[in-house]
């Protein structure tokens, strides 16, 4: 007679460069756009003695995405995170394909990169005074969406923005050391127009507790931006005689291609982390300062070492004030953080009038709300506390419990009370005494929004993270019911004597 054993699935491997959070993804990304920018201005101010003069922007734009594109395949099997794409038939293969949302945000990515590289390439401008002007855009963008959404804008926010605009008027004022076309103008304003498109499908379909989701997300956006943004480019060759056309014809047998070639291998590799830092779970005001600081030091870096190497010229006083003024607003915005780490709350006792017990997961359709289904059966009519639940990325608040899910409690002779999905906040934080999370990633969530309750959230399944059965078998559901019974027991009998 044989015996089936049941494992767990692997918890997702963790390089090194994430497994060294904000702090890893800072200096990766300093060290990818340091030689990017630098090789862009260089190329297009004829610094290169191998490229026997400037190399215009829309020139140049076509050899840097196809290097870009050529790269992009390599990256993602290095990272071994291609199946996390979804997958269509196509000759009779299943190939990797982008969701609807992904291909969306890789339509404002592709916008992204092809106006961050052209920026960089104008002349007349300073690789400071480009990054500054473009971290000034990304540093308004969220504030702007609460704006739009009717949401609270915190003192802090709003110290931020008039830093960012502060910071502008410093730079802009500066007339002697640059010259701003209308070309370039637009390009920056099309570069902030596509970040708010990106922000906002990547808030709604990533960012989130789950670490396939955000995986997902990643590569269905990573390996269709370079494709939608050769062919954006080449639709514009196609439409006659220019720079474009010329990019992807005489310009790729000149000694000047390798460089724009080199343009686009170097922006794949801080997409991957400047993608990684916005998909932290925690929001944009956290993550945006790694983003601001490490590319306007790399800025800063690129800059003199172009004076080093080419006598180029040295940003000015200005430009470097006007960078230190958005290095400002981006710690304006991290000061929740900031306040956490530097002056942790001195009384973190719970008040006795907190009964509620909460438990959080990602959607909170199956394993949160079983979880409080089972916790009110252990603990019976009588008695004095509050059982609820709440996830960290729910896609449709106020939807019901998975229909597995509640088939499989019914079979446990576990009432299922009426059940609305609902997204986990800093209110409902507070109301809770004890905060259960179904994994690790969970409660890094909880921490995010409210630092100080790190004392009460707790990690269920201390052993491992609690397998997610959504889209499984309804023995996948049954198993994580005996699961989440067996972990609850000696948490409700702890709870019923106090």
């Amino acid at each position: 007679m044989s015996t089936t054993v049941t494992r767990k699935p692997a918890a997702p491997t963790r390089r090194w460069w994430i497994a060294g959070g904000m702090l890893g993804l800072g200096i990766g990304y300093f060290l990818w756009y340091t030689p990017y920018s630098a090789l862009a201005k260089a190329l297009s101010g004829g610094l290169l003695s191998s490229t026997h003069g400037p190399v215009g922007g829309l020139i140049l734009l076509p050899a840097s995405a196809l290097g870009q594109l050529v790269v992009m395949p390599i990256t993602l099997t290095l990272l071994g995170w291609w199946k996390y794409s979804r997958r269509r038939i196509a000759g009779g293969v299943r190939v990797p394909f982008p969701g609807r949302e992904t291909a969306m945000s890789a339509f404002w990515m592709a916008l992204i990169v092809g106006t961050t590289t052209l920026n960089f390439t104008f002349p007349g401008v300073s690789i400071l005074l480009v990054l500054v002007l473009m971290r000034v855009e990304t540093l308004i963008i969220s504030p702007s969406i609460d704006l739009v959404r009717s949401r609270k804008i915190h003192w802090y926010s709003a110290v931020a923005l008039g830093l960012c605009g502060l910071s502008a008027a410093v730079a802009l004022a500066d007339v002697n050391h640059y010259v701003l076309t209308a070309g370039a103008v637009a390009s920056l304003l099309v570069y902030m127009g596509a970040y708010t498109g990106r922000f906002l499908i990547m808030s709604h379909h990533a960012k989130s507790a789950h670490t396939a989701t955000d995986r997902r997300y990643f590569v269905e956006e990573h390996m269709t931006t370079p494709v939608l943004l050769v062919s954006i480019l080449a639709i514009g060759a196609l439409a006659g005689p220019g720079p474009l056309r010329e990019g992807f014809t005489t310009f790729l047998t000149t000694p000047a291609a390798i460089p724009a070639l080199l343009i686009g291998v170097f922006y794949e590799g801080l997409f991957v982390f400047t993608t990684l830092i916005f998909l932290d779970r925690r929001e944009y005001s956290f993550c945006m300062p790694v983003h601001v600081c490490s590319s306007l030091l790399a800025g800063v870096a690129a800059s003199f070492a172009l004076r080093f190497l080419f006598n180029a010229p040295a940003p000015s006083i200005a430009q470097l004030a006007a960078g230190v003024c958005v290095i400002a607003a981006a710690l304006m915005l991290s000061y929740p953080a900031l306040r956490a780490r530097l002056f942790p709350a001195r009384d973190t006792a719970v008040p006795t009038d907190r009964r509620l017990l909460l438990f959080v997961c990602a959607g909170n359709t199956v394993r949160s709300p079983m979880a409080a289904a089972i916790t009110r059966a252990q603990l019976g009519q009588d008695t004095v506390w509050q059982v609820g639940s709440a996830g960290t990325s729910v896609a449709q608040p106020g939807g019901g419990i998975a229909p597995l899910a509640v088939k499989v409690l019914r079979e446990l002779n576990i009432p299922v009370p009426r059940h609305e999905s609902r997204p986990l906040s800093p209110a409902l934080i507070a109301q809770a005494h004890t905060i259960y999370c179904v994994t690790s990633a969970h409660r890094d969530a909880v921490l995010a929004l409210v630092p100080e309750a790190a004392d009460r959230t707790v990690v269920l399944d201390t052993d491992g993270s609690l397998p997610d059965p959504h889209g499984q078998a309804p023995s996948a559901y049954r198993e994580c019911a005996d699961r989440l019974q067996e972990l609850l027991t000696p948490l409700t009998t702890q709870h019923q004597t106090t």
